[in-house]
C-alpha cells in the first residue's frame, strides 16, 4: 500500500485477545460435543465436524492475531487473502461444523426450546433471508473497497475491527443461508437459493475486476491488481465447493421421490 503502511499500529494485546477468544470457542465446541456424547451415546457427534470447526477458528485467528494479522496492512495481496481467510473459507467451515445443531443437542431441553425460539424470530428470520443474507456479505465488500472505508479502517483502531467483525459474521450468514447444514427456521427452495448465489457470485466477481482496475484508495497499482485476481480465483474456489454442496443436497432431495416412482 501506498498510503497506509504507517496508518495503523494492533497493539500486542488484541493479538493476546484473539488466541483467548480462539481457545475459548475451540474449547466451548469440544464441551459441547463431550456433553452432546454423554447424553446420546448411540449417535456420536461426528468427528470431521470437529476438525471443521477447530480449522475455522483457525483461519480466522491467523487473519486477526496470528501471522497475517499485521502482514495486512503493509500489502493488499496480503489483506485480499485474508478476506479470503475470514470472509469465506472461515465461515464456510464453521458452517459446515453444524455449530447450532450441536448447541440443540447439548442443551437441556427448556434451554434448547429457548434457543430455537430466538431462531425463529422475526429479526433472525430477516437477517438469514438469502437476499438479506447477500447484500449484508456482498454489499458490504462493496461499501468497504468503492468508498473511503478501506481508507478509514486503517488508520481507526475500532472501525477495522467493525469491518472485519461485519467481514467475518455477514461471511457466516451468507453461507449458512445458501446451504442448510444447520435448521433454520425458514427454508427457501433449492432453485431460489440457486439464483440468488449465482447473483452474488456475479456481483463479487464484477467487484474484483473492479479492484483490478480502479485500485482502492492509497492501493498501488501492481497490489491492486494482484489482490483483485486473488480475490477472483480464490473465492472461485470456495464458491465452487458451496455450489457442489448445493447441488448434492438438491440431488440428494429429488433422489427418493425419483427412486419411489420407479418403484410403482
Amino acid at each position: 500500500m501506498e498510503n497506509m503502511h504507517h496508518a495503523l499500529t494492533i497493539a500486542p494485546f488484541w493479538n493476546a485477545f484473539f488466541i483467548v477468544l480462539s481457545v475459548i470457542a475451540v474449547g466451548g465446541y469440544i464441551a459441547a460435543v463431550i456433553v452432546s456424547n454423554k447424553k446420546d451415546h448411540l449417535s456420536k457427534w461426528p468427528r470431521y465436524r470437529t476438525v471443521l470447526w477447530i480449522a475455522g477458528i483457525l483461519s480466522a485467528f491467523v487473519v486477526m492475531g496470528g501471522p497475517l494479522a499485521k502482514a495486512v496492512h503493509m500489502d493488499f495481496t496480503l489483506h485480499m487473502l485474508g478476506h479470503l481467510l475470514l470472509g469465506m473459507l472461515s465461515p464456510l467451515l464453521l458452517v459446515l461444523s453444524s455449530p447450532i445443531r450441536l448447541i440443540l443437542r447439548a442443551l437441556p431441553v427448556r434451554r434448547a426450546r429457548q434457543f430455537t425460539s430466538v431462531m425463529r424470530s422475526g429479526y433472525v428470520q430477516f437477517v438469514t433471508h438469502p437476499v438479506t443474507a447477500s447484500i449484508l456479505n456482498i454489499g458490504g465488500l462493496w461499501m468497504l473497497y468503492t468508498t473511503t472505508l478501506f481508507q478509514l479502517m486503517h488508520k481507526y483502531t475500532w472501525l477495522y475491527f467493525l469491518v472485519h467483525f461485519h467481514v467475518f459474521l455477514a461471511g457466516y450468514v451468507f453461507t449458512a443461508a445458501m446451504i442448510y447444514i444447520d435448521p433454520v427456521p425458514r427454508r427457501y427452495s433449492y432453485f431460489y437459493r440457486s439464483v440468488v448465489f449465482i447473483l452474488a457470485l456475479a456481483a463479487h466477481q464484477i467487484l474484483s475486476k473492479r479492484i483490478y482496475a480502479y485500485p482502492p484508495l492509497g492501493v498501488a497499482r501492481e497490489q491492486a491488481e494482484a489482490g483483485g485476481m486473488l480475490m477472483y480465483y480464490g473465492g472461485n474456489i470456495v464458491d465452487v465447493i458451496i455450489i457442489y454442496i448445493i447441488c448434492l443436497h438438491w440431488y440428494r432431495s429429488k433422489a427418493p421421490r425419483a427412486s419411489l416412482h420407479q418403484a410403482h
